[in-house]
C-alpha cells in the first residue's frame, strides 16, 4: 500500500504555497507520510478547518480519514520531514522530524500562511530506531490542552484532526495507533538554528534567518541590524508566551530547545498540565526529575533558550565575535525585565487593577505568598476574588490573606475605575474554568477505554468559553479531590 497523490475534490479548499521546502535541502528529507491500515476520525475541528479555508463537508467521511492519516496526498502538498537539534533537558543533541511529517502549508483566505504537520506518521530518517508512530490518548490530550490555550487567548499550535490508524503501537503495552494533524505559523524552533549552527555551513544559517525574518517578522528586514532585530523579537514574543503561561498556571513540562518556536507559539504538548493548589515548584512530567521544567521556572528557562539561539546568530550579528557576543547578551539580558512587564501587567489586570504604582508587584508577590503557604488554588482564588466580598474558602480566612485583603481593597480604592469596572476586567482575565487534570484523564480514559467520545466533546465545550462560569453541577470549576498519589503526565512517545 503506497500513498495516492491524486487530486482532492474540488470543494476540499486546499491551498498550499510551501516555502519551507525551498530550503536549502540540509534542512528537510522529502517523504511522504507511511500509509495506516484503516484510518478513521475521532475529532474533527470544523471551526479551525473553515477559518484555513477549508470545507469540512468534504473533509467529514473517508476521504478526510484518508488525508489526516496520510494514505491520501492533497493536490499541491510537497511532504517532508524537518531537521532541527536541540537542547533537551540541557544536552545537545542533533535531532529532526522523528515521528512527523510537514504536508505543507495552507494560505488562508486571510493570506496567512499556516503549517499542516501530521504527527504519529511513520519513521523518518530521524526516527532514531524509534517506531515514528504516536498513540490514540497523547494525540486527544495535545487536541483538548492545545484548544484550551487556544481558547484562553494564549498563543499555540492548534489541533485540526485526531484520526484512528487501525493499527496498535507498542509502548509497555499494545495501545491504538492514531495521527494528530497540527496546525502552526510554522515549526521553525530554536533547534533549527541550532542545527543549522551545528554543520557549520554559514550560508545556510543565514538562509534559515532570512527566510524567519520574512516569514515571521517581515517588517524588520529594514533594521539597522536584522539579525540583532531578530533575536530581539523572538525574545519579545517568548516573554510574553511564558507570561501568559504563568497567568493561567499552565507548565509546558518540556522546554527543550526544540520545542521553542520563533513564531512565539506554544509548541509539543507531551506532559504540560495546569497547576491546581499553587506551588511555584510544581512539576507534572515523569521524566523532570530534578524540576528543571517547574512552573516557576519556565522565564529561566526561556532566558536560557534565547542564549542558545543567541549563540547561533553571533556569525550574522556581527562580524566582530566579541562585538557580536556582546551586543547578543545585551539582548538576552533584557529578557526578565521584558518577562516582568508583561507578567506583572497581567497579574494587575487579574487583581481588577488599571493604573500602576510601584508596589503593585509586592501586592502580587504577598498572595501568591499567602497562596502557596495555604495550598490555595490558583485559579478559583483570583476569580473568587472577582466576588467583591471575602470568599468563603478557607484561605480567605486567614489572618494573613485578611491583611492582604485589606491592602487589596485600599488600592483599588486609589484608582479612577469603579469596582463594576475593575470586576469586569478581573472576570475577563481570571478564568472560571481550566482543564482540570483529572477531567482531562476522564475524557482520555473514556475515548480510549470505551470508545466514548461524550466526555471529550462535553469538556471541550465547557474549555470553548474558560471566562464564563460553567454550570455548577457539571464541577469543572473544582479541583480534583484529594490523593495520596501525585499527578504525573508522560511525553507518550
Amino acid at each position: 500500500m503506497t500513498p495516492s497523490s491524486k487530486p482532492n475534490r474540488p470543494d476540499a479548499g486546499w491551498h498550499f504555497d510551501n516555502s519551507y521546502a525551498r530550503l536549502p535541502a540540509a534542512f528537510h528529507v522529502r517523504m511522504n507520510p507511511v500509509p495506516v491500515r484503516a484510518p478513521k476520525i475521532m475529532v474533527f475541528n470544523e471551526a479551525l478547518a473553515q477559518a484555513l479555508g477549508l470545507h469540512p463537508e468534504a473533509l467529514r467521511g473517508e476521504e478526510g480519514a484518508a488525508i489526516f492519516a496520510g494514505n491520501t496526498i492533497p493536490e499541491g502538498a510537497d511532504p517532508l520531514a524537518q531537521a532541527y537539534a536541540g537542547h533537551q533537558f540541557g544536552h545537545f543533541t542533533m535531532l529532526g522530524d522523528g515521528r512527523a511529517i510537514l504536508l505543507g502549508e495552507q494560505v488562508t483566505p486571510q493570506g496567512e500562511r499556516v503549517d499542516i504537520q501530521f504527527k504519529g506518521s511513520g519513521q523518518t530518517p530521524f526516527s532514531r530506531n524509534g517506531d515514528g508512530r504516536a498513540a490514540l490518548g497523547p494525540m486527544l490530550r495535545e487536541y483538548i490542552i492545545s484548544e484550551a490555550l487556544h481558547a484562553l487567548g494564549i498563543p499555540t499550535t492548534r489541533s485540526l484532526a485526531v484520526v484512528t490508524t487501525g493499527e496498535p503501537v507498542f509502548r509497555e503495552t499494545p495501545l491504538e495507533g492514531a495521527i494528530l494533524t497540527r496546525t502552526a505559523a510554522s515549526h521553525i524552533r530554536v533547534g533549527t538554528f541550532e542545527y543549522a549552527a551545528a554543520r557549520g555551513n554559514p550560508d545556510d544559517l543565514r538562509a534559515l534567518a532570512d527566510y524567519t525574518l520574512r516569514r515571521h517578522f517581515p517588517d524588520l528586514a529594514a533594521a539597522e541590524n536584522p539579525y540583532l532585530a531578530l533575536l530581539e523579537a523572538v525574545m519579545e514574543r517568548q516573554a510574553f508566551l511564558v507570561a501568559s503561561w504563568l497567568l493561567v498556571g499552565f507548565i509546558h513540562g518540556v522546554m527543550n530547545t526544540d520545542n521553542m518556536a520563533l513564531g512565539g507559539e506554544t509548541i509539543d504538548y507531551g506532559p504540560c498540565a495546569f497547576m491546581d493548589a499553587y506551588d511555584p515548584n510544581t512539576v507534572f512530567s515523569s521524566i523532570d526529575h530534578h524540576g528543571r521544567y517547574a512552573y516557576g521556572r519556565q522565564p529561566q528557562i526561556a532566558q536560557w533558550n534565547l542564549a542558545r539561539l543567541a549563540e547561533t546568530l553571533l556569525p550574522l550579528i556581527h562580524e566582530d565575535h566579541q562585538e557580536a557576543v556582546s551586543m547578543a547578551t545585551r539582548a538576552v539580558t533584557g529578557f526578565p525585565d521584558t518577562f516582568r512587564q508583561y507578567w506583572l501587567a497581567g497579574m494587575r489586570a487579574k487583581l481588577g487593577l488599571s493604573n500602576q504604582e510601584a508596589d503593585d508587584g509586592a501586592l502580587v508577590e504577598d498572595l501568591l505568598g499567602c497562596m502557596h503557604r495555604h495550598k490555595a488554588d490558583f485559579t478559583n482564588t483570583f476569580r473568587d476574588l472577582a466576588s467583591g466580598s471575602r470568599p468563603e474558602a478557607s484561605i480567605f480566612q486567614t489572618p494573613d490573606f485578611q491583611q492582604w485583603f485589606a491592602r487589596w481593597q485600599a488600592r483599588q480604592k486609589r484608582q479612577p475605575d469603579a469596582w463594576e469596572n475593575a470586576r469586569q476586567l478581573m472576570n475577563s482575565h481570571n478564568p472560571a474554568v481550566i482543564p482540570r487534570n483529572h477531567r482531562v484523564e476522564e475524557a482520555l480514559a473514556a475515548a480510549v477505554e470505551q470508545a466514548d467520545l461524550s466526555v471529550m466533546e462535553n469538556l471541550l465545550d465547557v474549555l470553548a468559553r474558560p471566562y464564563e462560569n460553567p454550570p455548577e453541577e457539571g464541577g469543572y470549576h473544582l479541583p480534583a479531590p484529594p490523593s495520596t498519589e501525585p499527578y504525573r503526565t508522560f511525553c507518550g512517545t
